[in-house]
This record gives C-alpha cells, sequence and structure tokens, in this order.
C-alpha cells in the first residue's frame, strides 16, 4: 500500500510539471513605519522562488503564479502574506514583531490580544508542536506547557494519557481538563487527527477558566482545527509518516543459567519470554488535505488513515478519519457561517498487557509449546501450548496472545453549525449548535483451550465470551453577543453575554457467556446460541445502564476593558446548573476578577517591549464522575431458582438532596517580560479545592437502613510555581536557533478529610494482599510512601531487618499497626515530582531545520512492584523467574515492603530529534516538499531499575490472577505505585515526507 500511494503521488507530480502555467514579474517595496527596509525576505509561499529588497527597499521577483501568495519577513517584524491575484506591484509595510504581542489568542467564548490578557494562558501552534508519530492530540503539547503534566506511563497506543493540570484538581470529580474544540464543549481528542490541528491553547489558572463554570476545574484545553483562507488558491498537501518502534527499556530478569543456578525448577527449554511477546512494531501515517478560498467562502477537506502497531504482539489500531470545514459569508457579508464535520472510525486490537507481566515472572526454562514440555504434557488441551499447572498466578504469555481476542470498534461523528452576524461594527451575534455521536462494541474471547480466563482445566464451563456496546450523545447550543468599542484613544471595552445548553444521554450494556463445546476450533463469540450457560442458571453475566436527560444549563458575561493601552481588566461571572446534583443544590455561581498592567507603558525601560503584571482570581467547579450519585439506589430479589415474583426495594446508599460540586478558588499572579530576543512567564498560584464528592460510611441504624451515601467534605491546597523562558540565541537572515525552557513545581496538601487518616494503594497477591503503601493523612502532603524502613542487614532466615525508628526497643512493623502511635513506619518518599522541566532548542539554517526537545522530572520516587514481588529468593517461588536488577540481594528471601522497593525515579530525557530538509524539486506544480526524520523517546537518564520513570499520577490498585483491571475510579490520592501491568516504554524512529501541490 504504501509503494502503491508513493508512485501515485510520483506519478501525479511529474503529470502536473507538464501542465502550462501563466507565470508573472512581480515588483514593488518593502518599508516600515519609518521607511524602506533593505535586506527584507520575498518569498513565493511553498517554493524556493525569493529575492531580497535592494539599499531603497525595492524587489524584483521573476516567474510568479498570479495565484500564488507572496511571504515578505524581515527579522524584528511579523511576516506578512499577500496573494498576488495578476497584480505586478506590490508593496508592503511590515509592523514590529515585539515577539508577537499583538497576536491574537484564543480563549473561552472569543479572542484577545496576547499583551491584554490578565490570565494564565499558553498557546502552542503547529510549528512549535512535537514531532514523529503522534496517536493523540496531547502528545503535541508534552513538555510545551508548564504547569501541564501529560503521562501515558509505557506508551500503549490504545491507552489515552493521564492529563493533570497544575497537580490534583478534584478529588471525586472529572480529574481530565475540560476539551473546547473550535468552540464546541465536551467533544473528545480522539475524534480529532493531530494533523488537522492549527493551535492548542490551554487556560491554566481559576480565572482564565471560570467563564466555563462546573467544568474547569481541572483546566480548559482549546483547540482551532485548520482551516481554508481567503482568496487562497486550490491546493492539495500531502503528510506522510513511516515508523519503527521497539522496546526501550526492560525489566532486568534470570537467564536460565542464572535462575537456575538459584534454585529455579529446570523444565529444559531456554525461553526470553519478553522477545517472545513484542516486536518491532511499524506505523504507517497517511495524511491529505485539499484548502482553497474565494472572497466569500473557503474550505479545507481532509481524510487521515493510521496504521498503529503496538510493541506487543496483538496490539495496536487502525484509524481513518474525515474532516470537513467550510465557512462562507452572505448577507452582505455581515453574516458568516461555518460547518465543521468529522468521521472517525477506529478499529483496535487491544491485545492483553498481562502478556507482558506474566513474561516478566514465566519460568524461563519453560517451553512455548507443550510439545517441548520435559515430561508428559496433554498439549492439546491448552491448544497447543505449554502451561505450568498448580500455581498461582501463572500463565503462558504466548497462549495469551496467540489464543485470546480482544478487539473493539468504535464509531464517531461529530458537525458543529457555527453563525456569527455582525449587527454592526462593534456588536456581533453567534450562535453555535453541535453534535457528538459515538458508538462501538469491544469483544472478548477466550477460547476451551485458554488457560488464561479460558477455564481450560475446568471439568465445565470452558471458554468465555464478553461483549461491551456503548452509544453516547453530546449536543449542545450556545448563543452569545460580543460588544467591542474603543470609546476613546485611552479607553476600550469589550462585554460578552451569552447562553449554553448541553445535554449527554448514554446507553450499553455487558454480557458474558461461557462453556462452549470443547475440541471444536471455532470463534464461539460469533455462535454464542451454543453456550451451554443458557441452561444453567446464574452463569451468565449481564449488564445494562442507560442515562437520559443529564443537562447542564449556563448564563456567563465578561467584561474586558482596557485603559491606556497598558492597565487590562477582566471580569467574568457563569450560574449554572447541573441534573448531576442533589434538588437542593442543583446551580451556582462562579465568579472571577482580573487585572493587568504594562508597566513598561510607563517605566519606558531602553530595550523592553514589554514588562506586565498580573494577578487573577476565580472560583470553577468539578462534576462527578457518575449520574445519579445524588440519589438512593434500590434492589431487586428475584424469585428462587427463577420462579415466583421479583422484588424490589432500597439498596444500600442513602439520597442526598444536598450534594452539590467540588469548588475550587484559585489566585494567580503573574510576571510578563518580553525583548527583541527573549520572554519570559512567570506564574505563582494558590489554590484551594473544597468539597470533595466522595462515598462515605453511615450509621445504618439512625439512617432507616441505608449504609453509604456521597457527601461533600475535605479541602485540598496546592501551592506552585511557573516559569517559561524563550531566547533568540541566534537571528539573522542565513540562520537561527531559539531555546526555549519551562519550569513547573506545585505542592498539594490535604487539608481536610472525610475518609480519616488511612493507608491506601494495596500492592496485592500473591502474599502482600494486606500491604497499603500510601498515606492519606489531614495536613500532610498528598502522594506519601509509607512504610518501614530497611536497615541494610539481613538475619538468619533471610529476611530484611528493619529499623526501629522511634528507638523504643519494640519493633512494630506490621502493615496492621502501620498508623498506630508506636508504629515504626516512616515516609519513603513521595510520587508527586518536586519539579519538571522542558527544554526546547529549534535550529535553522537554509533548507535545514532541528528540533531537539528535552523533558525531565525530579524529586519523585516509585513503588517497584516487580522488585518486591519478584525480586526476593524465596524457595517456594522456584516456578517463577526473578528480577534481577543491580539492586537485587541474594541473601533477601522472604518478601516483606520496605524502603527497598521505593526508588528515586528523577530522569532527563531526549524526548524528540526531528531533522528536517525543504526540497527544491524545480517542478511548477509542485509547491514545495520536505522531508524529515525523527526520534522519540531516544535517551534517558535515571538511576530507576523499572521500565518507565516516568511520574504515576493515580493508581487503579491490585490486578492478580487473571482479574480484569477496573479503570473506572481512578485513585488520584494515591500517586507513586509503577503497577505491574504497566506496558513496556518503547523508542520510536519516523520518517517523514511533505508535499504541497
Amino acid at each position: 500500500m504504501k509503494i502503491t500511494l508513493l508512485k501515485s503521488l510520483l506519478l501525479l507530480g511529474a503529470f502536473v510539471c507538464f501542465g502550462s502555467i501563466q507565470a508573472q514579474t512581480v515588483s514593488g517595496t518593502v518599508s516600515d513605519a519609518n521607511g524602506p527596509l533593505p535586506g527584507a525576505s520575498v518569498l513565493v509561499k511553498g517554493t524556493t522562488n525569493g529575492t531580497q529588497t535592494d539599499f531603497d527597499g525595492n524587489y524584483t521577483l521573476n516567474n510568479v503564479d498570479s495565484g500564488a501568495t507572496l511571504v515578505f519577513s524581515y527579522i524584528g517584524f511579523s511576516s506578512q502574506e499577500v496573494a498576488v491575484g495578476g497584480q505586478s506591484t506590490i508593496n508592503v509595510t511590515l509592523q514590529e514583531d515585539a515577539q508577537a504581542l499583538d497576536e491574537v489568542v484564543i480563549v473561552g467564548y472569543g479572542t484577545q490580544v496576547r499583551k491584554e490578557i490578565t490570565t494564565a494562558v499558553t498557546s502552542v501552534s503547529t510549528e512549535d508542536f512535537n514531532q514523529g508519530v503522534i496517536n493523540e492530540p496531547t502528545q503535541l503539547l508534552q513538555g510545551k506547557v508548564a504547569g501541564l503534566n501529560i503521562v501515558n506511563k509505557g506508551g500503549n497506543p490504545n491507552d489515552t494519557p493521564v492529563i493533570r493540570l497544575r497537580g490534583i484538581s478534584t478529588v471525586g470529580g472529572n480529574a481530565e481538563p475540560l476539551v473546547v474544540i473550535d468552540g464546541v464543549l465536551g467533544q473528545s481528542l480522539q475524534n480529532v487527527d493531530p494533523s488537522d490541528i492549527e493551535n492548542i491553547t490551554v487556560l491554566k489558572d481559576g480565572s482564565a477558566a471560570a467563564i466555563y463554570g462546573t467544568r474547569g476545574s481541572a483546566g480548559v484545553i482549546l483547540v482551532t482545527t485548520k482551516s481554508g483562507g481567503a482568496n487562497q488558491p486550490f491546493k492539495i498537501n500531502y503528510n506522510g509518516q513511516f515508523s519503527s518502534q521497539f522496546a526501550a527499556n526492560q525489566i532486568e530478569l534470570m537467564n536460565r543459567e542464572e535462575f537456575l543456578a538459584a534454585g529455579g525448577t529446570d523444565l529444559g527449554s531456554d525461553t526470553d519470554w519478553r522477545d517472545e511477546v513484542t516486536r518491532n512494531a511499524i506505523t504507517q501515517v497517511h495524511n491529505i488535505a485539499a484548502t482553497g478560498g474565494s472572497e466569500d467562502a473557503n474550505y479545507r477537506v481532509s481524510l487521515n488513515f493510521r496504521d498503529t502497531e503496538g510493541i506487543l504482539k496483538n496490539s495496536g489500531f487502525q484509524q481513518f478519519n474525515a474532516r470537513t470545514k467550510l465557512t462562507g459569508k452572505i448577507l452582505n457579508d455581515k453574516l458568516r457561517i461555518t460547518f465543521n464535520s468529522a468521521l472517525t472510525n477506529r478499529e483496535s486490537d487491544f491485545g492483553f498487557n498481562e502478556a507482558l507481566r506474566y513474561a516478566v515472572v514465566y519460568n524461563p526454562t519453560a517451553p512455548v509449546f507443550g510439545a517441548d514440555a520435559p515430561f508428559a504434557f496433554n498439549s492439546p488441551q491448552f491448544g497447543g501450548y505449554f502451561e505450568t499447572l498448580g500455581l498461582f498466578d501463572s500463565f503462558n504469555p504466548v497462549s495469551i496472545l496467540e489464543q485470546n481476542k480482544n478487539t473493539g470498534v468504535t464509531n464517531t461523528l461529530n458537525y458543529t453549525l457555527d453563525f456569527k452576524y455582525t449587527i454592526s461594527d462593534a456588536l456581533t451575534a453567534t450562535l453555535t449548535a453541535g453534535e457528538q455521536k459515538a458508538n462501538g462494541t469491544n469483544r472478548q474471547y477466550y477460547p476451551t483451550t485458554s488457560f488464561f480466563r479460558g477455564n481450560a482445566v475446568s471439568p465445565f464451563r470452558k471458554g468465555r465470551a464478553d461483549f461491551t456496546t456503548f452509544e453516547n450523545n453530546n449536543r449542545s447550543l450556545e448563543f452569545y453577543v460580543d460588544f467591542n468599542k474603543q470609546f476613546s484613544e485611552k479607553f476600550k471595552l469589550g462585554v460578552t453575554g451569552g447562553y449554553s445548553f448541553q445535554e449527554f444521554d448514554s446507553n450499553g450494556y455487558y454480557l458474558q457467556i461461557g462453556d462452549f463445546p470443547p475440541g471444536v476450533d471455532f470463534d464461539f463469540s460469533n455462535a454464542i446460541e451454543v453456550s451451554q450457560d443458557l441452561l444453567e442458571a446464574g452463569r451468565i453475566q449481564a449488564n445494562s445502564y442507560r442515562n437520559d436527560d443529564d443537562r447542564i444549563i449556563a448564563f456567563f458575561a465578561r467584561a474586558n476593558a482596557t485603559f491606556d493601552d497598558a492597565i487590562y481588566l477582566n471580569a467574568s461571572l457563569r450560574r449554572e446548573g447541573s441534573s448531576r446534583f442533589g434538588s437542593d443544590e442543583q446551580w451556582g455561581l462562579f465568579p472571577s476578577l482580573a487585572v493587568g498592567a504594562d508597566l513598561n507603558k510607563y517605566l519606558e525601560l531602553d530595550n523592553v517591549n514589554l514588562l506586565k503584571a498580573r494577578v487573577g482570581y476565580g472560583v470553577t467547579g468539578a462534576t462527578p464522575r457518575n449520574v445519579g450519585l445524588s440519589q438512593s439506589t434500590f434492589s431487586v430479589a428475584n424469585g428462587p431458582n427463577g420462579f415466583g415474583s421479583a422484588a424490589t426495594g432500597l439498596g444500600t446508599r442513602a439520597p442526598n438532596p444536598g450534594l452539590k460540586w467540588e469548588e475550587k478558588r484559585e489566585l494567580n499572579f503573574g510576571i510578563e517580560f518580553a525583548m527583541d530576543r527573549m520572554s519570559a512567564t512567570l506564574d505563582l498560584y494558590n489554590r484551594d479545592v473544597v468539597d470533595f464528592i466522595t462515598e462515605v460510611n453511615i450509621d445504618a441504624a439512625a439512617n432507616q437502613g441505608f449504609r453509604t451515601q456521597f457527601q461533600n467534605g475535605g479541602e485540598l491546597n496546592t501551592k506552585g510555581i511557573e516559569l517559561s523562558l524563550n531566547y533568540d540565541v541566534i537571528k539573522n537572515d542565513d540562520m537561527s536557533y531559539t531555546s526555549g525552557l519551562i519550569f513547573s513545581t506545585y505542592k498539594s496538601t490535604l487539608e481536610e478529610n472525610t475518609g480519616g487518616t488511612r493507608i491506601i494503594a494495596n500492592l496485592g497477591a500473591p502474599g502482600q494482599n494486606d500491604t497499603n503503601v500510601i498515606l492519606v493523612k489531614e495536613g500532610e502532603e498528598v502522594g506519601q510512601i509509607w512504610g518501614p524502613r530497611f536497615s541494610g542487614e539481613v538475619d538468619a532466615n533471610g529476611s530484611p531487618i528493619l529499623v526501629d525508628l522511634n528507638g523504643d526497643g519494640e519493633l512494630v512493623t506490621d502493615q496492621g499497626d502501620a498508623l498506630a502511635e508506636n508504629a515504626d513506619f516512616e515516609v519513603l518518599g513521595k510520587g508527586l515530582p518536586d519539579f519538571t522541566l522542558g527544554w526546547t532548542n529549534q535550529f535553522q539554517m537554509g533548507n535545514w531545520d532541528v528540533n531537539m526537545f528535552w523533558r525531565g522530572a525530579f524529586g519523585h520516587s516509585l513503588v517497584n512492584a516487580f522488585r518486591a514481588f519478584y525480586e526476593p529468593r524465596i524457595g517456594s517461588q522456584s516456578s517463577y523467574n526473578f528480577v534481577n536488577t543491580d539492586l537485587a540481594r541474594d541473601d533477601i528471601r522472604t518478601a516483606k515492603f520496605s524502603s527497598y522497593y521505593v526508588e528515586k525515579a528523577s530522569f532527563f530525557r531526549l524526548d524528540n530529534l526531528s531533522i528536517g530538509y525543504n526540497l527544491d524539486l524545480g517542478l511548477d506544480y509542485i509547491k514545495g516538499a520536505r522531508i524529515s526524520i525523527a526520534g522519540q523517546n531516544l535517551w534517558t537518564i535515571t538511576n530507576y531499575t523499572g521500565t518507565d520513570p516516568e511520574p504515576s499520577l493515580q493508581d487503579f490498585g491490585p490486578v492478580d490472577n487473571g482479574a480484569v483491571l477496573d479503570t473506572s475510579t481512578p485513585q488520584v490520592l494515591a500517586p507513586g505505585v509503577d503497577r505491574r501491568y504497566n506496558y513496556f516504554t518503547s523508542t520510536t524512529f519516523t520518517l517523514g515526507l511533505n508535499i504541497n501541490f
């Protein structure tokens, strides 16, 4: 397919180069406010055809297509583009750049000039995005925005990354930022291809996000997709990427010889299980976009195809995306209509992450196939594969991948219709209507010969099929009016007011059925009617749900005032109601106020373009993850054996009509500084999150038999600092080098806690079911790892000797006593970093460009779960492999959690390196071409012995003996545990090709 597509493109280029073209000569003068500019650059956009102005600012450019666009640029000035349109003389006046202070930035419900923004806002455009194979839009931003952490621990292509803006913003609500695509709230990033994105703006502080009310606590990500331009000739752009991906780091294990020397059970083979389940993954990406426009209308249509393999065999996805953006003007250009639509089809092979886990611990002397067993083994019973029977939590990883299926199909359609009417020069009205519909089906199938979840050794109920379907619908309607007027030379006012309505509907079901006919090589998930579960009561699992009329209604207003082009005021207010809360607390008020001043207007510092101080305060909210938490549940008692009448009654959860949203109150102080070649932004913030939405135990006797209730309570304080620096190290006509640094740090303290002091994040089985490792305590920092300290000595039985921390002569280190006053436990580390860094380097010389990006996190620790379970040389575990890192000790022969398994995980990584070259093909109809090579996750400096030192920002608890991981309720108060089910990290090399026709 790759060869065919490339041939087609080359044939198209060869064909069009013989076409006729109307070429002409264009001349003119390039000036600034003070007169002609000698040495200014004039370039035909998308080509290498260009020239420079002479001493008097004059230029002459030959062989210019009448439909071309000229780009005029000069150091220290903003570039300007002019469509030729048959003109033979084009004169331009360039404006001083001043670090793009007059750039228009998209904010909530509108735009603002950058220098007038009084809140913490960061905007990242196409030229600053991360390079390489980007499977998910937030990867474009990773390490680019101070305070924004984007972590896909391990890099599973089917997983969405964990996104945290300024740390933990909610405990019981939705912890992910609100996503707004082309002005429509609550959209899915999965439905926009990274190739279609023009700009991403992040609203970081409360005063910036308050205009979005109950969903702004975790921050807001505003996505603007690419569009056509006015008077733009028709053109086609192709982007292609081909990449190879391989495991970057693996857990150190014993090989066959080392395993046997340590007393391991010999099964006669020599198998590298990690090599058996991983691969060099190949990914290809193709994007074709057509754009154009006239005076009254423009368009952009794109088609995107991604075929992405994961390094785990039988994992990855194929995705097709089509996007259309049409804009037109009618009614004497007073009404602008924009239509956006996108269709995404994604077919996923989720594979089984468990295969990676068992590849680490499976006996390295065990054979892959039963025919190679050192003893009589019934291979056909297990599909021809070998299994170590009679052991806890031990499954052949190759059999898991090859016999079982785990696939899914998702279809998403969204569309938006935007009407903007210009009533007068000062007044406009905007109406936006949009809808996003998603549906999908996930299927898992375990044949009767599968030992893993297929019950191959069971005398009955062999084989299993799981089906999950879902339908989600998100409808929105928003109307707002903008008033903007310059009342005098020194006073400008902008006012926005409007109404917002959103409704979310969802439904789905889950079905599990099994006991299929043995001895038949057939996928019985396609013929579940033969299941013998249909003959046995109680075996079939079935669940369904439906949520209708989940609504949010809001009224909002905002005012922006500018005084003397130097003093700026921003205030907003949103009154919002949500059906997710109790009947007494469905409406809330979310205000914000921010002021800023360009001090340099009055100080007039030499060579300084901007010195702005700003302060903002805002209140936002967080809605719960689920619907109906304020209501009571009910129970159903069926008749015996399916006969008799079913009875309903109240469940165990009490209603709470006073349940309301979590509330975030944030104060932000910022300073912005800009010179011709340097800019810097510093933000300091303090925020309080109050009224957590959590389920608590209540006295059943005093509450009509109810045992639990969702309530509000608790407080979390976060203080942080963010710094961004950019410097043009070299900036001349021949080359440029720009370096940028971002730094962020924060500390979150649990001021109040409704659940009381407790230890969470259980390590699980085997043998550590009672071991919890994260402390949750009022007045303490979030994410503290809690446990006894290892002295470094081992007793005669091979047990680690722990330290009597309080010196009372009594060693109290049992997990049940972890919170006792005389317990010998202490803080062993913390799961959240002290600070994070991002370092960008952009170099350009002639047709060459180089982008190098480094990223790091420092001061955090991780509980290395693989080491805690499989590094001790336990004699009874001689049928499992041993982790064999540099920290391993042969004399430790019992597994007991301590500081020994908590590792500092600071790292500094060459995250992204790309080199590009702009080709001069000399073909009339090929306007430009670029070839590039990029590498991702190339080199990591760290002392952590696990596969990935990235912080673990949340936890899902243990998963043992083939159980299914539940990701519906992440525990945000338990960062710092590197679980055994995490995906392996990978390194990627990408070859890219861009052609403009």
